[in-house]
């Protein structure tokens, strides 16, 4: 007994932790970044497709709700995909979903270092730049290295300082701009709305990162499915609504990088360009710190199964949390922060999780028929949500550029290995 209690990880996150979690998942870098590139895009048009993806990424996830309520371990959408279609498909999952975090995680830092620089203008140079993401990296994976409640508490106690400067910001935008706008109308064909939902996947992507350690959860059939819809609603009020004022306050909001706190210059002068820096330097921080603490009980969960690994399973006697699977995580993360730039990780980021979301809505139909008498949440008109979310992973898919394809076919391609290595292992 003395051994299991050394070698298992802790179910220490709750309902409104899992809550606080899948909200810092989601929001981070994209309501900071993303309005000038979707404004740029779409123009004045811009908030609708903040709820066009919203209605897309909806039915991902219901279906993922349905599907995360059936599970108790770590593992998240690879372990979905591994129990309704077997090794290779999950594997394939696992290691989509890997590239997702790692690229995910690198947009977040990057936009840390370009909000850093309205405070101080040097981070964005090379030397400052390294060493600040060298640091963020590090010091996040530190946290979590010491144990799961220190991350969950991390993740409850700055939601809400997260949320509410963007709240401010509405609120206060709204207010003065009386919706009215001052960008600029312009056509947009249908490749810029593709486009432009696409970038809005990584926007609203994450949740699913946020049910990777279900195995540390305390009630997962029952929270999973609150926590998921919960966080979809509240992250498209605040995402339309920002964008709604980035808009109204600028004439050109695709200028600007920083387009809150360029806006918020406008009807609160320096203190309000100060107040969105700060807010999105808080809010990238709590995401990435999010992210550590959610994907490597990936690897972990890959390792546990015999499909990865058995070092990247070890748990720390102390800390109980996965150390090696962190610092595996940790490490590649920072490799690929220091190589990319933002739009070019959320973009990859973005392309990586549609695979694996349309893997999530068709294991929605096989675990139904392997399982139909499961205690779990059941979505009504189950079938039909999973072949709409499918159809539209594969839209968006069809936007993915030469280099996402080639980095997206080189990572199946190591699955591919890795799951041959897990066979050959198995059969000795």
């Amino acid at each position: 007994m003395d051994r299991e209690k050394q070698t298992t990880l802790v179910r220490a996150i709750g309902r409104w932790s899992l809550v606080a979690l899948v909200l810092n998942s989601i929001i981070g870098s994209s309501v900071f970044g993303l309005p000038s590139v979707v404004a740029g895009l779409l123009g004045r048009a811009s908030p609708l497709a903040y709820l066009f993806a919203a209605a897309g990424i909806g039915v991902i996830t219901v279906c993922f709700a349905e599907v995360a309520s059936r599970f108790r371990e770590a593992g998240g959408a690879y372990l979905y995909a591994r129990a309704a279609f077997g090794r290779f498909i999950g594997i394939q999952v696992g290691w989509l979903g890997w590239l997702t975090r790692i690229s995910a995680m690198a947009a977040n830092a990057n936009l840390f270092v370009i909000y850093l620089a309205e405070f101080w203008p040097r981070a964005s140079q090379p030397l400052p730049r390294f060493v600040i993401l060298t640091l963020l990296v590090g010091g996040l994976a530190a946290v979590n290295y010491c144990g799961v409640r220190a991350g969950v508490q991390m993740s409850n106690v700055f939601t809400l300082a997260k949320l509410l400067p963007l709240a401010i910001f509405i609120a206060v935008g709204l207010f003065f701009l009386r919706g009215g706008s001052h960008a600029v109308a312009q056509p947009a064909g249908a490749g810029a709305w593709l486009d432009a939902v696409l970038l809005l996947a990584f926007a609203y992507g994450g949740f699913e990162s946020a049910m990777i350690p279900m195995a540390e959860a305390k009630n997962p059939s029952r929270d999973a499915p609150f926590a998921l819809l919960v966080g979809l609603v509240a992250t498209t009020v605040v995402y339309t609504l920002v964008q709604v004022v980035v808009i109204g306050a600028l004439a050109e909001p695709a200028a600007s990088d920083r387009p809150l706190a360029v806006a918020a210059r406008q009807f609160l002068g320096p203190v309000g360009a100060a107040l969105m820096s700060a807010g999105a330097l808080v809010s990238v921080y709590v995401l990435m710190s999010s992210s550590v603490l959610n994907a490597p009980r990936l690897t972990y969960a890959l390792a546990e199964r015999g499909d990865f690994p058995l070092a990247f399973a070890a748990v720390h006697q102390r800390f109980r949390t996965p150390h090696v699977s962190m610092v595996a995580y940790a490490l590649l993360t920072w490799l690929l922060t220091v190589a990319g730039t933002f739009r070019w990780n959320a973009t990859l980021s973005a392309v990586a999780r549609l695979f694996m979301y349309g893997s999530v809505c068709a294991a929605l139909l096989a675990l139904r028929r392997k399982q139909p008498g499961a205690e779990a949440f059941r979505l009504p008109a189950g079938p039909l949500f999973a072949a709409l979310g499918i159809a539209f992973c594969l839209v968006l898919v069809s936007r993915m550029g030469r280099t996402d394809a080639i980095i997206v076919a080189a990572t199946a391609a190591l699955a591919l290995a890795n799951w041959l290595w897990a066979r050959r292992r198995s059969a000795e």
